[in-house]
């Protein structure tokens, strides 16, 4: 429960303040200003001028269907120039590195064999040699294999 204070009473009167049974006249004074039209002035006009701005700023009058479709056209065929340029340029660089890979394969080839080569041991053939006859003398007659000749 609460319990009763004089001083806050809203029905008491306080000593210097009249009473309520007197009217209390209240003057209010209301003074005019332009600064909400200035603002508002400011932007519509802001809103003007942009609107003018978009207007010009489109360019020209609006492309027709046949020159959107000629500059699809072109950028198709340019497109596909592009394309082709790229695949050449892919086959001949495919082209390059097969002939690099030829040409680095037969040096490979050929160090090879100089290096089996260096490496390989000498081949000694042998072989008999006859001793030589010795001549026969002067004196005894010489008997060859030879068919008669007529």
């Amino acid at each position: 429960m609460t319990q009763y204070d004089p001083n806050t009473d809203p029905t008491r009167t306080r000593p210097g303040e009249p009473a309520y049974s007197e009217t209390t006249t209240e003057t209010v004074v209301v003074r005019e200003s332009n600064t909400g039209w200035w603002i508002a002035g400011i932007l519509g006009g802001l809103v003007l001028l942009a609107v003018l701005w978009i207007l010009f700023a489109r360019g020209g009058a609006p492309q027709t269907d046949e020159e959107v479709l000629e500059a699809r056209l072109d950028a198709a065929e340019a497109q596909a120039q592009a394309d082709a340029a790229l695949v050449q340029g892919q086959v001949a660089g495919a082209q390059a590195s097969v002939d690099i890979a030829r040409a680095n394969a037969a040096a490979a080839a050929a160090e090879a064999r100089a290096a089996e080569a260096r490496a390989a041991e000498p081949v000694i053939i042998e072989r008999e040699v006859p001793v030589p006859v010795p001549a026969p003398a002067p004196d005894t007659p010489v008997v060859s294999p030879t068919s008669p000749q007529n």
